[in-house]
């Protein structure tokens, strides 16, 4: 049972500040060293150094291409989209494309620490858990791996998605919804992993939010509603 104390908050200017240092120092002592690594001859040719149409950037050829290719075993157009913006911006100089998957993951550890804080309201385990997030040995390749960089941009759109339906959930409107879903959608556009979502936000019904709890002769939203909810995510899934 949820007690006051890890009642829902809203995320104030100084926590944000906080979950943010901490985040970025880890992140910094964990990573620092990628930014002297180069490519490695294992799919970073294939996505970048190889790969005419990225190094082509945002022609119209490049982006049909990048919209209809289910080359290397997946439909990720908005990963394509990624790559070609970090060629137009650092070219094929490999410290900037690891920095911009370190932005991409400082981002994510920030938002999964701000979000868990806004449905538990548990400022310092909140924080814990992100930050093991941050360090932990699993998301290696996902940071170091520039070819990898589909894992932390779904992730980036998985965590916006689990923001916008925590505000939907605690006051619902369409546009909060759709945003929800927009988010979920973006994220299969960058890495087919996140369609597990529509039964994340299922288990998140049942905690923290407390939509539904088992047991309960009346519960607070009727199990048939958040079932339906779901069914565009499910949808999209498919």
């Amino acid at each position: 049972m949820r007690t006051e104390r890890d009642a829902p908050r809203r995320l104030k200017g100084k926590d944000l500040l906080a979950i943010i240092a901490l985040a970025l120092f880890f992140i910094a002592c964990a990573y620092y060293r990628v930014l002297g690594n180069g490519f490695i001859s294992f799919d970073d040719p294939d996505y970048i150094t190889d790969n005419g149409l990225v190094q082509r950037g945002f022609t119209p050829a490049a982006l049909r291409w990048a919209f209809t290719s289910f080359d290397y075993c997946n439909w990720h157009p908005l990963t394509w989209l990624s790559h070609m913006l970090d060629v137009r911006l650092y070219w094929l100089a490999p410290a900037g494309h690891h920095l911009t998957n370190l932005l991409f993951h400082g981002a994510n550890t920030v938002l999964l620490a701000t979000f868990l804080l806004r449905v538990t309201g548990a400022f310092w385990r909140s924080l814990v858990v992100a930050l093991l997030f941050a360090v932990h040995p699993l998301h290696v390749e996902s940071v170091a791996w520039v070819a990898e960089r589909k894992d932390v941009l779904c992730a980036f759109f998985w965590f916006l998605a689990l923001h916008a339906y925590a505000s939907y959930a605690r006051r619902p409107a369409a546009g909060r919804y759709l945003l929800a879903l927009a988010a979920f959608v973006l994220g299969l556009m960058a890495k087919p992993m996140v369609v597990t979502l529509p039964l994340v936000l299922l288990l998140l019904d049942v905690w923290p939010l407390e939509h539904l709890r088992p047991g309960d002769a009346r519960p607070v939203t009727s199990p048939w509603r958040l079932v339906a909810e779901k069914i565009p995510f499910l949808l999209f899934s498919a």
